[in-house]
């Protein structure tokens, strides 16, 4: 299974990138394993199939996601109850951002649609494709384009705030971003830095280089930093893709630590490590507040990891045949190992309270509680 990313601007070499990565080696085999925590699938459901690498809302106890096709629906997560359903017309490019009232999606057709409790109340059109899910916070909504430009919208009734944009790269990524909230600011990924904006207007609050790209071409050095964010207090992470995992203080806008290694997913992370799995698959954890590598894992190369995330003392990794890994995130040791449907585990999965919700392309959506 082929990586999903896609470098814009640059289609001829697009088929080249997507016919080496098959050449990859095969996912190595899974060892036997005898479960070290206890854990269990409470629910499942299933919405058409899902083209992009949705990571579900979270919201006061509700998970908020959406199908390709442009299906949006709210699910209680403890029980896996659909609590509303709605459309949004036409075939989703990103999605899903709520704050648990209003809930907004992206078409193909660059349409940011927005619905109140399922009910669609506006739809605004952005020049450019989106794939990173929107943000809904303060009554707004943030949109970050492929071509790096940010869009904020009432949430309300959709008025254009502002747009935030500079001169960009002739090369971006087609690959989910950062676009988070931090105390009063919104926190954006503009190539390999991170940039903090006043949300009410738009303007720069400080902006630090999270990695420092190296190649020979524009594809080699690109390097834009993957959603979501990792938070824990003042400190915020992410992976700069095939570049970098770094930490920044949010609180004084200064870099804390970068260290160089591929990666093209999400990291996760918790008060003591940050957790990633590079190209080849391999998991590295590296201290939270030094960057110093604590362990590496090397069971699952090429096994296609989806991003990561921290859950309780455990790490979760979904994989291409659709199973779903618990690592000790003290030590990388394998805790647990649950079957989906088969399937690619897409995008990041999500945590409400102790419900944990893996998606995988097929439409599967998957609520596990471990113990």
């Amino acid at each position: 299974m082929a990586r999903r990313w896609l470098p814009v601007l640059l289609a001829p070499v697009l088929i080249a990138l997507a016919a080496c990565s098959s050449d990859k080696p095969k996912p190595t085999p899974l060892e036997t394993l005898a479960p070290r925590i206890a854990g269990r699938e409470v629910w499942n459901l299933r919405v058409g199939s899902i083209g992009f690498p949705m990571v579900p809302a979270v919201r006061a106890g509700s998970f908020f996601v959406a199908s390709g096709d442009g299906d949006v629906l709210s699910i209680q997560a403890e029980t896996g109850a659909v609590q509303w359903r709605a459309s949004a017309g036409s075939a989703l490019a990103a999605g899903v951002g709520s704050d648990g009232r209003y809930t907004s999606v992206v078409t193909r057709g660059n349409e940011v649609v927005t619905f109140d409790n399922g009910r669609e109340v506006w739809r605004k059109r952005v020049p450019s494709s989106v794939v990173t899910p929107p943000l809904v916070a303060g009554e707004r909504v943030f949109v970050m384009s492929v071509d790096r430009a940010v869009h904020a919208f009432d949430a309300i009734d959709g008025r254009r705030l502002w747009v935030y944009q500079k001169p960009g790269d002739a090369l971006t990524l087609s690959q989910a971003g950062v676009v988070a909230a931090f105390r009063n600011s919104l926190l954006v990924g503009q190539g390999q830095r991170l940039v903090a904006l006043d949300p009410l207007r738009g303007s720069v609050e400080w902006e630090v280089a999270m990695a420092s790209p190296r190649g020979t071409n524009e594809v080699e050095r690109l390097a834009d930093l993957l959603g979501p964010l990792v938070r824990v207090g003042d400190r915020v992470c992410a992976r700069a893709f095939q570049s970098a995992v770094a930490c920044a203080d949010a609180a004084r806008g200064a870099l804390l630590w970068s260290r160089n290694v591929g990666g093209v997913q999400a990291v996760a992370g918790d008060a003591e490590v940050l957790v990633g799995a590079d190209a080849s698959d391999r998991i590295t954890a590296w201290r939270a507040t030094t960057g110093d590598v604590v362990w590496t894992n090397e069971k699952m190369l090429y096994r296609g990891l989806s991003g990561a995330l921290a859950v309780g003392p455990s790490v979760v990794f979904g994989d291409v045949e659709g199973y779903v890994h618990f690592l000790s995130s003290a030590t990388g040791e394998a805790q647990l190992r649950l079957p989906t449907d088969g399937k690619p585990v897409i995008g990041t999965p999500a945590l409400s309270g102790a419900t944990l919700l893996v998606t995988t392309q097929g439409g599967g959506l998957y609520a596990f509680r471990p113990n």
